[in-house]
């Protein structure tokens, strides 16, 4: 976590008056950073996925109910503070519509969201040479905002 993220959740966090949770972690959307945040920051976006071996690879804590995140845009800067309210490992080709609409993106079909998602996907893993399966593991998770950066 870099210096800024870590001074904006201390402000915010010290406002709260609580013990400090489980897990806070700072991070970008992949593909498209900045206008990602901003559906999270415009209450459209609720619910974001990654692949397992991901956090596998870089032996990553998966995220659980409860953990904060600081979503930074493309510069490292952070925008917001989101709290996670559910995760679940499936299949990408088992991911539910409800799931895919939650995501925010283009026109917020599922037809849409698998085919984006699709080829995402296939252009990361082939940076760590592995392939895509309909039936990779994902980890979806949903969200809420918890607040904006001013």
């Amino acid at each position: 976590m870099n210096q800024l993220a870590k001074r904006y959740w201390t402000a915010y966090w010290e406002g709260q008056g609580r013990g400090k949770p489980k897990s806070v972690s700072a991070w970008q959307f992949g593909g498209n950073p900045d206008h990602l945040a901003q559906l999270v920051i415009d209450g459209i976006k609720t619910a974001t996925c990654s692949a397992l071996i991901n956090y596998e690879l870089e032996n990553e804590q998966i995220p659980s109910f409860g953990d904060y995140s600081i979503i930074l845009n493309s510069k490292d800067l952070p925008v917001a503070i989101i709290k996670t309210l559910e995760v679940e490992i499936m299949p990408m080709n088992k991911v539910p519509e409800d799931f895919a609409i939650a995501e925010g993106e283009g026109d917020k079909t599922y037809r849409y969201w698998k085919d984006v998602h699709e080829e995402f996907f296939k252009a990361e893993l082939s940076k760590i040479g592995r392939e895509y399966t309909e039936d990779m593991m994902l980890v979806c998770e949903r969200f809420e905002l918890v607040d904006v950066k001013k």
